[in-house]
């Protein structure tokens, strides 16, 4: 692998490793706020900790705010995996 591989794949790890960290923050602080409130397992914090793992950082985190988006009582509800 080149240096410049190595280099995007150490910048794409940092950004993603922030984004989750962000939501930890989230998780911790403003959770317990909200209370329970997502209609689908996992819930919308962990999917898109998930996502982010599994997809990077762009793809997880458009995946994240789409479920975010069907996240409502109109949207679905029930087990969506990333």
């Amino acid at each position: 692998m080149t240096l410049l591989g190595k280099l995007f794949l150490l910048a794409r790890k940092g950004i993603s490793e922030l984004l989750i960290g962000c939501v930890r923050l989230y998780q911790i602080f403003l959770s317990p706020i909200f209370g329970q409130s997502c209609r689908f397992t996992p819930t919308c914090s962990n999917y898109y900790i998930q996502a982010v793992r599994k997809h990077g950082p762009i793809k997880g985190s458009l995946k994240g705010a789409w479920r975010i988006c069907r996240c409502n009582p109109w949207g679905g509800s029930g087990e969506d995996l990333p």
